[in-house]
């Protein structure tokens, strides 16, 4: 059984390490596995668009399992309530008392499957507590677990019985990432190898959940440069002025990718922002937040813009 890695190791280990060990049960390209980890450490949240079976859900299962943390799953339906995700009141007769018994939304990871399986209702107070980190229970706030992670999936294939996810919503994730088939070699290497189940049940912590929050407190200190902020700015207002896209990017999406860039440069050991940090993130995190005119790929969209915005530096 692998162990914790020792008090004091570089953060670019432990980057490599995580990602190796949930190389190790799932399938997963590094794009990916990159996303991930820097969202984990923004403190953002994910949204995970793929088809069944693929393993997003053994995937949400280890990564809580790596870094040392609480994991719950919630298979979102039509008639999940708000009550169902928090938690509800009930009366003890010994006490002659309500308590509170909190729902599978007090973890530190949350995997909240098919959320656009769900009612508006429901789905606006999972967007709170990712928002603010809180929920509203009879109308007091109740803090949410430190860290607070939600990966959140979607079949982008299958729309009986769906809603759409609004595009406020889908702003309130830092990322957008999609799981698809892994490929012939990684396929073959999956029929020929261990069952994942197996290597997840004898998986340790990379890390301990304390030492991870004392890593994720440290990304707000990677410095951002005018000339790199500019260069934010001029990204995110292109896409306001394009014939293609009916709806840019707005400061809120400029702030999250710069949140974004900040993690990747930490993880990178680094203490500043690069413009390749940017680039290398400026799809899962902006694509999601473009609205464009008749359809289309907003990645490559976003791609065409990033090529034709000059770096000053």
């Amino acid at each position: 059984m692998t162990t914790s890695l020792e008090a004091g190791i570089g953060i670019r280990e432990v980057a490599a390490e995580i990602g190796a060990r949930l190389r190790s049960v799932v399938v997963l390209p590094d794009d990916v596995t990159d996303a991930l980890l820097v969202a984990l450490f923004a403190r953002g949240h994910v949204l995970i668009e793929g088809i069944p079976g693929t393993g997003k859900t053994l995937l949400a299962r280890t990564l809580a399992r790596i870094v040392g943390l609480d994991f719950n799953r919630i298979q979102f339906t039509n008639d999940l309530m708000p009550s169902d995700i928090i938690g509800s009141s009930v009366w003890r007769p010994g006490s002659e008392e309500f308590s509170f018994i909190k729902g599978p939304l007090f973890t530190n990871v949350v995997l909240a499957d098919e959320i656009n399986r769900t009612s508006p209702r429901t789905l606006s107070c999972l967007l709170e507590a990712m928002e603010a980190g809180i929920v509203s229970v009879e109308g007091k706030p109740l803090r949410l677990a430190d860290p607070f992670f939600v990966l959140a999936t979607r079949n982008p294939i299958e729309f009986h019985g769906t809603y759409p996810v609004p595009e406020a919503a889908l702003d309130r994730f830092l990322m957008r990432v999609t799981v698809g088939y892994p490929g012939s070699h990684g396929e073959v290497q999956l029929y020929l190898g261990r069952d994942p189940e197996a290597i997840f049940r004898e998986l340790a912590p990379a890390i301990t959940s304390s030492a991870l929050v004392s890593l994720m407190d440290r990304v707000g200190d990677v410095a951002v440069s005018e000339p790199v902020a500019t260069y934010v700015y001029q990204v995110v207002a292109a896409t306001r002025d394009h014939e293609a896209i009916a709806l840019g990017l707005s400061p809120r999406a400029g702030l999250a990718w710069l949140r974004a860039a900040r993690a990747r440069a930490f993880l990178d050991a680094r203490a500043y922002v690069l413009p390749d940090d940017l680039k290398a993130l400026a799809v899962p995190t902006l694509a999601h937040r473009m609205v464009l005119k008749g359809g289309g790929n907003a990645g490559e969209l976003l791609e065409s813009i990033l090529a034709h915005v000059p770096v000053k530096l």
